[in-house]
């Protein structure tokens, strides 16, 4: 089983804020999902508002999941894939 960590759309129409859900790759974007690690509410004004679980998303990532290409830029300026390469290639 492949897993990804990937943005579900939540809102009504023309006003969409996401979900960072951690899913089966095989599951539809708005479907089933395993677990709900952040949020990401792309009209907010100061520098989209983004919320995460840091310690969740850490260790699916340390146990294989991989993010989406939007996703993964979410957490790299948010510094998370900062401190995963750290924990990883630290203990080298």
């Amino acid at each position: 089983m492949s897993v990804k960590i990937r943005l579900t759309r939540m809102g009504s129409k023309k006003k969409p804020y996401y979900r960072i859900n951690v899913a089966d790759s095989r599951s539809p974007r708005d479907g089933r999902f395993i677990e709900t690690v952040g949020t990401y509410n792309p009209l907010v004004a100061d520098d989209n508002q983004v919320t995460l679980k840091e310690e969740r998303i850490l260790e699916w990532l340390g146990n294989g999941a991989q993010p989406s290409d939007t996703v993964r830029n979410i957490l790299s300026k948010a510094g998370v894939m900062k401190k995963f390469h750290e924990a990883k290639y630290a203990s080298k």
